[in-house]
């Protein structure tokens, strides 16, 4: 059963990255054919094609692997220089030969279009418009699925309602789970408080949450309080007295320490409690904010990930992870003894925050990942805007080609990352789950 719930969570988790993949090249895909670009493909993941069926002039499909995708749309650079007469050789050498081959590839995207329909031919802001459009949708599908989970699952949150009630008071730390004649009652016992009860107040505060009667409780040691609680549709006065003991106590920075507070014996019963609207697309920022101050750290952090699987180190569990990273997490969360719910957000949320990561990153200004494709449209904007303001003949069309010795490195080095990682989580997996 373990086994078939760890299949069932990494298949759920490489249906939807295939469906976010997909989702992102229709991000391309639809601001493209609004403003006419021709687009011959597009594809989900990469290599040999599995299925393609042609619609109009675009072939859809999908590929064997399924690690990205891509639309394929005439002219994403401008012809090459040979086309109008001028000398369109590269050079000699190794990238030299890539970039006549980058150039030839894409003067066949312009077959047939009388440089009409093409990328390159459209304002700036269309061009950062479709670039763009395939990072946003990322984000957006990241605010829905933050918002199924804390608006339509809900956030477990201690409600004020009474769960149980400790008979006794069992010193901290202890091994012992059962009360002997010799441990004190505890003050939540000795006042009568039993468990189905409603905290209305404590100490004539109203509160809404157990954390807000908790935090009374806790600045009370061996006071007297009154805590008035609804019962069987009635409002009892109960008087308790917190006695002094050593418990944990989370700080407003999320660190657990152990002091001295009051303390009664008695917890609340949990519940899924809805969340505001709004609540799933601040999560998704807050968590964009925090992708964005790792991203720019990500050679180093990778590189701390190589060491620590080479040397035997366990592993930092916030480095990062890949795919195969991300599916044995989600099929560890699968087989949690829990919830069916808790398990389902914990996958849904894990989702979204790939979503991000897939947003920040493909933000990056470097060919040939979206951000670069920006970059370039923005400098063609500024050299026209430079020549018109100085009334200068308009500069030809930047030729990104001269770019694929960058993007040759680039996409090396994303390879190299891309395996580290694969390799370390199969050999020295983050271990978040114990």
């Amino acid at each position: 059963m373990t086994v078939i719930a760890f299949i069932i969570g990494v298949v759920l988790l490489v249906v939807g990255l295939a469906v976010s993949i997909a989702l992102h090249e229709m991000g391309h895909l639809i601001p493209a054919k609004s403003f006419g670009v021709r687009v011959g493909q597009y594809m989900i993941g990469f290599g040999p094609t599995l299925w393609s069926r042609r619609f109009g002039e675009t072939e859809y499909g999908f590929k064997a692997l399924p690690l990205g995708g891509y639309i394929s749309m005439a002219g994403m650079y401008p012809p090459s220089p040979g086309s109008d007469g001028r000398d369109g050789k590269a050079g000699g050498g190794f990238f030299a030969t890539m970039v006549q081959d980058a150039r030839t590839a894409n003067d066949e995207t312009l077959a047939g279009t009388d440089g009409k329909r093409a990328f390159y031919e459209l304002p700036v802001l269309k061009r950062v418009i479709i670039m763009l459009g395939g990072p946003v949708m990322n984000l957006l599908l990241a605010f829905v699925l933050f918002g199924i989970v804390f608006t339509g699952i809900g956030v477990q949150t201690a409600t004020t309602t009474i769960a149980s009630i400790n008979e006794c008071v069992l010193p901290a730390g202890t091994s012992q789970t059962e009360c002997t004649a010799s441990d004190p009652a505890s003050p939540a016992a000795a006042a009568g408080l039993l468990p189905g009860d409603v905290i209305i107040s404590v100490d004539g505060t109203s509160v809404d949450t157990f954390a807000e009667a908790s935090a009374i409780i806790q600045a009370s040691p061996e006071q007297t309080i009154p805590i008035v609680v609804e019962r069987d549709g009635q409002q009892q006065t109960l008087r308790v007295t917190p006695m002094l003991a050593e418990r944990q106590v989370q700080g407003t920075d999320g660190q657990v320490t152990t002091a001295e507070v009051g303390f009664v014996g008695m917890t609340a019963t949990v519940e899924y409690v809805h969340q505001p609207i709004w609540s799933g697309p601040q999560a998704a920022l807050e968590r964009t904010g925090q992708v964005a101050g790792i991203i720019w750290q990500l050679p180093v952090r990778v590189w701390d990930t190589a060491v620590d699987l080479f040397t035997g180190q366990e592993r930092d569990p916030n480095s990062p992870l890949s795919v195969v990273g991300a599916g044995r997490l989600a099929g560890e969360v699968a087989t949690v003894d829990a919830p069916i719910l808790n398990r389902a957000a914990a996958i849904i949320e894990l989702l979204a925050s790939l979503n991000i990561a897939l947003f920040v990153f493909n933000l990056i200004p470097l060919l040939p990942l979206d951000g670069g494709h920006v970059v370039v449209a923005l400098w063609d904007g500024i050299k026209r805007a430079w020549a018109k303001l100085f009334r200068r003949p308009p500069p030809r069309p930047v030729d990104a080609t001269k770019l694929v010795p960058v993007t040759f490195v680039v996409v090396i080095a994303l390879v190299a990352m891309g395996g580290v990682l694969i390799l370390a989580d199969l050999f020295n997996p983050v271990q978040l789950l114990g």
